[in-house]
């Protein structure tokens, strides 16, 4: 295979039909809430005492208005974290809502959590910690029946999944030796039970992890990536181009989908990443801590969602069950921050013409009716037909006002009130021909 048809092949990588719905809501919510809350921890040993689990003014409705004016439009709650307690009435388990004060024993966060959500009109997803420190069975065989049947519980009684968040935390057991999981076996159940549903692991399948917590994104984010990092997800190519080999590859690195780099792998896989971070220092809540500022949240939306990238934005709740007002009032301001940027698109007439200057290079001219100030302008490649453009570049009056590389899923890029009467945008480079882009001004 000579070099063009390599690039035209890595251009055809396509995301699934449950990963192309998941790409059309890239903002979502997780909820961290466990006997951490209660204990000021942020790993839990496992031995806490579920009596002090006790969310005495629950309020999962409360949770879900305060995600939908972030502009959020899922909650991924932390069903079983790795303190192995489980906020559901497991028949597996002691170590649960069964032995909490909350209802007389008979509560169900989990169950909460999902009807408020489904009342709330958006989704729901839970993540289920593959690290238990309460489990017996936990560094044995027996550990992954055990899993799998809590999964299982999950996947069949609370209604529609959009996604199955899980990491690959482990430790050792009480045998002293490290757990080996079944993910093969987690994912089949997964796909058996609720086929719609995104599964979120640092190795894919459908999503993967950006490679921190601190809602630091790549400036170059590649959704088609090498097979050897999302080793769960579909491979779609054969390769390599080039002999050699990518052993050591980790989510860390910055040019996970480059030419130089995808030209030594077996095999492409198309795997999104996700920007995981919470609202305030820690995951769990922590009542000395404050939310992070608009402006951080501001920044790493732009370079997450902005960036062809998902986005998992953490809200513990207070020991209470509730939401601290504090970060109620900053999801607001930040959904009210969104609005203000892009909830609504110039309404100055313009014409978008295109002209192709190669098979893989074309220039978009923006003209407007009058000289118009231009804050952001947001491409959109078809991504269900593959990820293409390489580089690109956004002029004014011949001068350059920005440029980036990937555009893929979502690229917005700033344009700080310019003036203008024309936007030239160059695509200076694609892996295949041009794709039509979507292009929205505001």
């Amino acid at each position: 295979m000579d070099y063009s048809s390599f690039l035209k092949t890595a251009a055809r990588v396509k995301p699934s039909a449950r990963q192309a719905e998941f790409l059309k809501n890239p903002f979502y919510a997780f909820v961290h809430f466990s006997p951490n809350t209660y204990t000021g921890r942020e790993w839990g040993l496992g031995n806490e005492d579920p009596a002090i689990f006790n969310p005495t003014e629950l309020d999962c409705d409360q949770w879900v208005e305060a995600i939908k004016s972030a502009g959020m439009t899922g909650m991924i709650l932390t069903a079983k974290h790795h303190d192995g307690f489980c906020l559901w009435q497991s028949r597996y388990t002691e170590h649960c809502m069964k032995n909490s004060p909350y209802k007389n024993g008979r509560g169900d966060v989990v169950r909460e959590a999902a009807e408020a959500c489904r009342r709330g009109g958006i989704r729901f997803g839970f993540y289920l910690s593959p690290w238990d420190r309460n489990s017996r069975y936990y560094g044995a065989d027996a550990y992954n029946d055990y899993y799998k049947n809590q999964l299982t519980e999950l996947l069949t009684g609370y209604g529609d999944i959009f996604c199955v968040w899980f990491d690959n935390a482990c430790g050792e057991g009480p045998n002293g030796k490290k757990q080996v999981y079944d993910f093969d076996g987690y994912i089949e159940l997964i796909r058996k039970y609720q086929p719609n549903a995104c599964i979120f692991n640092d190795y894919g399948p459908d999503t993967r992890w950006i490679g921190n917590e601190s809602g630091t994104a790549r400036y170059e984010e590649w959704m088609v990536v090498p097979h050897e990092l999302c080793f769960r997800a579909e491979k779609q190519t054969e390769g390599p181009l080039t002999e050699g080999s990518l052993n050591g590859i980790y989510n860390t690195w910055g040019d996970l989908g480059s030419q130089e780099l995808i030209r030594y792998s077996r095999g492409l896989a198309f795997c999104p990443s996700e920007v995981d971070m919470s609202i305030r220092p820690g995951w769990f809540y922590h009542p000395e801590e404050e939310p992070h500022s608009l402006e951080r949240l501001m920044r790493t939306y732009m370079t997450s969602v902005g960036g062809s990238a998902l986005f998992n934005l953490n809200i513990p709740p207070m020991p209470s069950g509730r939401f601290d007002p504090r970060d109620v009032q900053r999801l607001k301001e930040f959904g009210d921050a969104l609005k203000e940027a892009f909830g609504q698109e110039l309404s100055v007439p313009h014409t978008v013409a295109r002209e192709d200057v190669s098979e893989t290079q074309c220039v978009f001219r923006i003209d407007f009716a009058e000289e118009t100030a231009v804050n952001y302008i947001a491409l959109c490649e078809d991504i269900s037909q593959g990820q293409r453009v390489e580089r690109f570049v956004i002029e004014s009056d011949g001068s350059r006002l920005t440029d980036g590389t990937t555009v893929g899923n979502l690229r917005i890029c700033p344009l700080k009130g310019a003036k203008t009467r024309q936007l030239k945008l160059w695509i200076v480079a694609a892996r295949d021909h041009v794709p039509s882009l979507d292009i929205r001004l505001y």
